[in-house]
């Protein structure tokens, strides 16, 4: 099968070639495509020498920084048009360990509709994480996948390998959740469709080089404010649309972005 990996950048210039460079080392015949959003720090010209050193890297220079999700959105379609069979994500900064990336195609070659590099099942950890973030991740999993009926232990990481027909099934395009939450609307819809899910575990480590770009407490609260909107709407469709018509939730819907993904049929 023909495959591709999907790498989002914003500001990763001190990982992108590394990382490029480790990736060609481990999956030789892996296909890239980094999706930059006008990085400030020069990663897209990084990643654009590395291509033409490394081969089979391509690299869309997007106009500006507008979201995780919308990056995932652009180079998943970019794969789709070009007719990939495999398509994986993960991130940029070594947070995600390239070695796994040969578990993740082998789940998907061997019948899995996607392949989840999972924290939260036996063998996957965050090693460096304090107490707090990591009970504030496990509960935020934990509550999503009461929420949500979700059918994996992690609903947030962005470690997938998927078939395409997967992504075509659950109508990527139709995503409209950018950052953190885009990873849980992407799992909504994977568990609402008829898919097989398999998770291999990993181990999480904090980023190699460079800053942080998300805010972890902020981010939080809005995603289960988001959650919690999507799984009313789940459950009592009426209720929130009624809601929707009140001063409160004319306010709220403003603030949470309420429109849910839908459950496929």
């Amino acid at each position: 099968m023909q495959r591709t990996l999907v790498i989002p950048t914003y500001q990763e210039a001190e990982n992108i070639r590394p990382l490029l460079e480790t990736i060609r080392d481990l999956c030789p015949d892996l296909h890239v495509i980094i999706c930059d959003d006008n990085s400030p720090d020069g990663t897209g010209r990084i990643a654009d020498a590395a291509a033409a050193e490394l081969g089979g890297i391509e690299v869309i220079h997007r106009p500006g920084k507008a979201g995780l999700g919308a990056a995932y959105r652009h180079g998943f379609r970019h794969a789709l048009d070009a007719h990939y069979e495999v398509i994986i994500q993960m991130d940029a900064d070594f947070s995600h360990d390239p070695s796994v990336l040969p578990g993740l195609i082998a789940a998907v070659d061997n019948g899995a509709d996607v392949a989840i590099g999972s924290r939260y099942v036996p063998g996957g950890s965050v090693p460096n994480w304090t107490w707090l973030r990591r009970q504030l991740s496990q509960w935020g999993n934990s509550y999503a996948r009461a929420m949500l009926r979700l059918r994996m232990a992690d609903a947030t990481t962005a470690f997938r390998a998927y078939r395409a027909t997967a992504l075509e099934r659950i109508d990527i395009d139709g995503t409209t959740a950018n950052g953190y939450l885009f990873q849980i609307e992407t799992a909504y819809r994977l568990s609402s469709a008829d898919l097989v899910i398999t998770e291999l575990p990993i181990v999480f480590v904090d980023r190699v080089a460079g800053a942080s770009k998300m805010a972890v407490v902020r981010t939080m609260v809005e995603t289960e404010l988001r959650v919690t909107w999507w799984g009313l709407a789940l459950r009592a469709p009426r209720v929130s649309e009624r809601l929707r018509q009140t001063a409160p939730g004319k306010y709220l819907m403003s603030k949470i972005q309420p429109s849910g993904p839908p459950i496929v049929e």
